[in-house]
């Protein structure tokens, strides 16, 4: 397995425009699609050591902050990931009041100074402008004509990213149209919602590694950077060693994480991340232990920002998602509106890079309301002015 080195360089920007000439489009992908058909702790003290009390002494700053000091995250950079209001795109607009469908929701979410949005499909309710399913070339058009409208940009989109390898010609192809959706709505990435492998082994680290810089280079081909999203079990310790089990499967590890052994053996000019803030504190949370290969226990405390500086290039998106402590979860936090945790987001950013590189995205898998309909919407502008606080 090739092993790669970071050679970040300075990464020019990807601009597209709507009139994206389709032949070109489809046939530059194509050139490299035959080869793949062939083929220390944020803070002080670890983050599950916490705080009794949420939001103090976190460097968190609630509202839109006093004015003094530098904007962690720049006006532009401020983005969320359209799952967190999820149930706004897809609710009925002839049954209520309430924004309602792609384009209202981008009304909505620039009135609170968003800037930027990832996509977690192109579903919406069937009565909305457009119809339920976006997910077309005429569709992305008209994405793209609502987005500019509202001067917001598409930065991503948690797709299609086939799970078989070699790929499939059907695989392929819809890869291809994929793509061609995110060129016309003007995005830099595309990427997925999931880990490349749920395994711990080595071995289908490798395989997924090979699938990953397979189309990675075909993503590159079409002006993608193409991306996976990673939970808290990438960042569990990899299985490479040490006594095998009865189906020859290695039980110990040389103390690697699973997601730094995925950074090694994949492309850094081909293969982007996303890292979600708060799984990836719940992995520091969880996964400070293992056993070595000559059997004793290690310690190794996560630190998520270390990661990123190590590979800093190869993080241009985030998931900024915030939570309180819950030792009783099994995952140290439960979620909650940005701003309102306990996530030491202004050391976390002020520890990363260059801040005009750098999208995070807010998310708040749990903001939808089956009782509070109304809720997800208020809770991206709450998460808006916490993002819009944080300060040097």
């Amino acid at each position: 397995m090739t092993e790669y080195n970071d050679e970040s360089g300075t990464d020019s920007a990807l601009r597209r425009t709507l009139g994206v000439n389709r032949r070109r489009f489809l046939s530059t992908c194509t050139a490299a699609a035959a080869t793949a058909i062939a083929a220390p702790v944020l803070g002080a003290s670890p983050a599950f050591a916490h705080s009794s009390h949420p939001g103090k002494g976190h460097g968190h700053d609630h509202g839109h902050g006093n004015g003094h000091g530098q904007a962690l995250v720049p006006a532009s950079k401020r983005g969320i990931i359209l799952y967190t209001v999820r149930d706004a795109t897809g609710r009925d607009p002839l049954s209520t009041s309430l924004p309602s469908g792609f384009r209202d929701v981008f009304k909505e979410l620039a009135r609170y100074g968003y800037k930027q949005v990832e996509f977690a499909g192109f579903g919406q309710h069937a009565n909305a402008p457009g119809g339920s399913n976006l997910e077309t070339v005429a569709g992305a058009k008209l994405l793209r004509s609502w987005l500019d409208d509202y001067g917001l940009r598409a930065q991503g989109n948690h797709g299609f990213i086939p799970s078989s390898w070699p790929l499939s010609q059907s695989d392929l192809d819809q890869f291809k149209r994929s793509l061609e959706i995110a060129n016309i709505l003007g995005m830099d990435h595309m990427g997925t919602g999931g880990d490349p492998t749920g395994s711990a082994y080595r071995a289908d680290w490798d395989v997924a590694a090979d699938k990953w810089n397979a189309m990675g280079k075909i993503a590159h081909r079409a002006g993608i950077k193409l991306y996976t999203h990673n939970h808290d079990a990438a960042y569990g310790f990899l299985l490479d060693g040490g006594p095998l089990d009865d189906q020859g499967r290695p039980t110990r590890s040389s103390g690697i994480r699973k997601l730094e052994y995925f950074l090694k053996v994949t492309d850094p000019k081909t293969v982007w991340l996303e890292m979600d803030v708060f799984w990836a504190h719940v992995a520091q949370y969880k996964f400070h232990t293992y056993t070595a290969l000559d059997g004793s226990k290690r310690e190794n405390v996560f630190d998520p920002a270390a990661l990123v500086r190590r590979n800093n290039k190869r993080y241009p998106l985030f998931h900024a998602k915030d939570g309180v402590a819950n030792e009783t979860s099994g995952e140290g936090y439960d979620m909650v509106a940005f701003g309102n945790g306990i996530i030491d987001y202004r050391t976390f950013f002020s520890r990363v890079g260059e801040a005009n590189y750098r999208n995070p995205m807010i998310e708040q898998d749990n903001a939808p309301s089956s009782t509070d309909l109304g809720q997800s919407l208020d809770q991206a502008r709450t998460s808006y002015q916490g993002i819009a606080a944080l300060r040097k």
